[in-house]
């Protein structure tokens, strides 16, 4: 479909791939990764015709229909569900020539017409659009309002339904989750899982990538190297990669070992909470990774933000909204100390303006809002990458919070957030989003918050700036609220989940998973059905079934863990027995070999074993 052989390209005098050749097939879906600047959207200029290589030669195969979303949106009066159905050329093209047909009275001509519009499932077309907009989020009965009376991040939900209506065979995706919301990635997901084309995403949200694509081109030192699998794969195999590379071996296991570090500070204080469980698999997951970010740019974390009062922050019987609108009501709660709070919801539930009303950007229509004195609050929301000072440089951003701080010193902690040499000192205006979103951040975490309160945080920032960011939240020992369509996030950060919905804030009790799957079901229109109260002889029964059903998991358990204390103990002799001086005299070479052997099998038993038992106690806990 798709054949580079021996690619070189430039922009300007940047070098951004040297001799690159690789074939991409039908039904491949590929993620695009890679540091910004590297040339990801370059590609998708040369695959689209915009841009031509300096070197080699690019073709792709005749009659392909390419789908991409737009960039700009015109301000048309054009009603949104007739701009989503154009996304269909051949559809828009069959009604035009149908229309002409009828002037002409050319009734041979319509019945061909029409035949070809019957092949290409024409008549259902303005069904699918409606599905793709419901889908992307837009409220049934917006679908007739013109385009112009959208604001800027709906046109771009309209125009990336203008690209999935078209049926193509190759669709060019580039960061098509900056927009959306939780319900309408998760939705984007099912869609592209069921895409029968070729598809090119350029992504950020390792959730997505890992549930979308089936391969992975990663660009760096102007080569780009195709793994097969998902995100995850990827970043398993390329830390196999960089293990190897002596360079990186010391740096790869200090981030093991701090995570560990983490890992076991956070089991010795999880609840047996669903949500609890869930983070501890993600966090221990990180330990594998890990490696594969050695490389990056950043590294920073938040310092111990001093006192923390208890409570942080406490609404009572607050509503909220806009003008003469409630959107929120009645809310009572605290905030304590060490709390880690996702907020999910539907698009246009609350989940922003219970955001504002904690930072005291909004004042409660009703009821109370009371902050502790010695209350500090770091807010992340997209708006205020627009009130950066755009004729200031990141240095002065920083050295306006301490007036006494010197450039050096700014200089040393912005480099944590990848603003080096002219960068640090270079106005902020023509810097891009995420170099606004990493300023803002850098700002924050210099100002050593004891609550947190993150409204999207990860739009618009990379991979590595994701992971970074990831490490540091996790490190952050004030409290947190978070709203986030990045799931790994989500996962790996927060403790407990609440649900913002129909006007109230109340516990989700389910991990994400189980969210995703309440909001298909709140999607379809499926309403939750109160399960009935089971009678006493049924409870008796169920405790009585249940009791059979534990009692051979309780014996794996105890039998495996009898196993791992014989290993270990036979484990512990070999060590001492190996410490021994003499052992390593040359008439004792054999023995040494054979204790080797020994201790290098029992290692691998106890891996496979310890495994197993992780895997047992699961099962256990989750049938208990």
């Amino acid at each position: 479909m798709l054949y580079f052989d021996s690619i070189s390209l430039r922009r300007g005098n940047k070098l951004l791939f040297s001799d690159v050749s690789m074939v991409i097939h039908a039904g491949h879906k590929v993620g695009i990764t890679g540091a910004n600047g590297c040339g990801k959207s370059s590609l998708f200029g040369l695959v689209q015709g915009q841009i031509e290589e300096d070197a080699g030669s690019f073709r792709i195969d005749k009659g392909i229909t390419i789908a991409h979303v737009e960039q700009e949106t015109p301000a048309l009066t054009l009603p949104a569900i007739e701009y989503v159905m154009q996304g269909d050329a051949e559809f828009t093209r069959l009604h035009q020539q149908i229309a002409q047909a009828e002037c002409d009275g050319d009734g041979i001509r319509l019945a061909e017409l029409h035949e070809r519009l019957a092949a290409i499932d024409g008549y259902a077309a303005h069904a699918r659009a409606a599905r793709l907009l419901h889908g992307l989020g837009f409220a049934i009965g917006t679908e007739e309002k013109p385009v112009a009376s959208f604001s800027g991040g709906w046109r771009m939900r309209l125009n990336l339904a203008h690209a999935l209506m078209c049926r193509s065979d190759l669709l060019l995706l580039d960061e098509p989750t900056n927009h959306l919301d939780l319900e309408a990635v998760i939705w984007l997901e099912k869609w592209l899982q069921h895409y029968c084309g070729a598809l090119l995403l350029i992504s950020h949200d390792r959730d997505f990538l890992d549930r979308c694509v089936n391969r992975i081109a990663h660009i760096e030192h102007q080569q780009i190297t195709i793994y097969t699998g998902n995100y995850s794969d990827f970043e398993r195999l390329r830390s196999e990669k960089l293990a190897l590379q002596q360079a990186s071996y010391e740096k790869q296991q200090k981030q093991i070992e701090h995570m560990t570090s983490f890992i076991n500070r956070f089991k010795a204080k999880a609840t047996k909470a669903t949500q609890a469980q869930s983070r501890i698999k993600a966090l221990e997951r990180m330990q594998m990774i890990a490696p594969a970010h050695v490389d990056s740019p950043f590294s920073f974390t938040f310092k111990h933000p001093g006192r923390i009062p208890n409570p942080l922050l406490r609404l009572n019987k607050a509503s909220a909204g806009y003008g003469d609108t409630t959107i929120l009501h009645d809310l009572s709660f605290s905030l304590l100390p060490g709390e880690r709070i996702g907020l999910l919801g539907p698009n246009g539930e609350g989940k922003s303006t219970l955001i504002k009303l904690m930072a005291g950007e909004l004042i409660p229509q009703q009821g109370q809002r009371d902050g502790a004195k010695e209350l500090t609050i770091g807010y992340f929301a997209q708006h205020q990458l627009e009130q950066l000072h755009g004729e200031l440089s990141p240095v002065q951003h920083i050295r306006m919070l301490n007036e006494y701080m010197s450039e050096k010193e700014a200089r040393q902690f912005l480099g944590g957030f990848d603003f080096h040499g002219d960068m640090a000192l270079a106005p902020v205006l023509n810097f891009s989003g995420g170099e606004k979103a990493r300023l803002v951040l850098a700002m924050i975490v210099y100002q050593q918050p004891n609550l947190l309160l993150l409204d999207e945080p990860t739009n618009h920032l990379d991979l590595e700036m994701r992971h970074a960011l990831n490490l540091a939240l996790q490190d952050f020992e004030g409290a947190m609220v978070l709203v986030s369509h990045d799931r790994h996030l989500l996962r790996t950060v927060c403790d407990s989940l609440m649900l913002v919905s129909s006007g109230s804030v109340t516990v989700f009790k389910g991990d994400l998973d189980e969210y995703s799957s309440w909001l298909l079901r709140q999607r379809n229109g499926e309403d939750e059905k109160p399960a009935s109260r089971p009678s006493k002889k049924d409870n008796r029964r169920l405790k009585t079934e249940q009791r059979k059903i534990l009692q051979p998991l309780r014996n794996k358990v105890k039998k495996l863990e009898h196993d791992l204390d014989k290993l270990h103990q036979r484990i512990a002799e070999l060590d001492a027995q190996m410490a021994d001086p003499v052992l390593y005299e040359q008439t004792s070479s054999d023995q040494l070999r054979r204790l080797s052997d020994e201790h290098r099998q029992l290692n691998r038993q106890r891996e496979e074993f310890e495994e197993q038992w992780m895997l047992a106690s699961e099962e256990l806990e989750n049938a208990g």
